[in-house]
């Protein structure tokens, strides 16, 4: 690889590296194993360049789906698909949500399969569009609505019944 291709190579990190720790931290609640898979998502990139095809998706895709990969393997081998994600809100709301509603919120998340956890996390948290949370995780864009709708419908019944548990249980 020549010395304009390394640029583009510090340039794509410098552009997605914090998007990418952001997603997989929020996905293993581990600083450590984060760190290492945005480098070893650069380092595979660097690798695999040549397979990239603009054509056919966006640099970002091609990125998230590597880390994503990644993430998967590394927890496979940990077994830590069990691990409590945070809560998911956009950055805009952050101060508006309660404490209580913020545990409520992580509480029903770790309730959810870990497919549907990736699929609530693009979509919601990092905005991304349906087509290309399917290219990442490489699955029918059919599959991706199935996924949100599901989650969805779950998180909904799932935080109405502690609502509903507080208001027969007064304290």
């Amino acid at each position: 690889m020549n010395s304009s291709e390394k640029i583009q190579v510090d340039e794509l990190f410098t552009i997605y590296h914090k998007q990418i720790y952001q997603f997989i931290y929020r996905y293993t609640q581990d600083e450590m194993l984060s760190s290492d898979i945005v480098q070893d998502t650069f380092i595979k990139f660097d690798k695999y360049a040549d397979k990239f095809d603009p054509s056919k998706s966006h640099i970002r895709t091609f990125l998230f789906r590597i880390a994503y990969q990644l993430t998967m393997t590394k927890l496979k081998r940990q077994d830590r698909f069990v691990k409590l994600l945070p809560f998911l809100y956009k950055k805009d709301q952050g101060d508006s949500i309660s404490l209580e509603d913020k545990i409520s919120i992580r509480t029903a998340i770790k309730k959810l399969p870990p497919e549907q956890r990736s699929v609530i996390i693009f979509s919601y948290y990092h905005d991304l569009p349906q087509q290309e949370i399917a290219e990442i995780l490489q699955i029918p864009i059919g599959t991706v609505k199935s996924r949100l709708h599901t989650s969805l419908k779950k998180l909904k019944n799932l935080l109405e019944v502690d609502d509903n548990e507080e208001e027969r249980y007064p304290r």
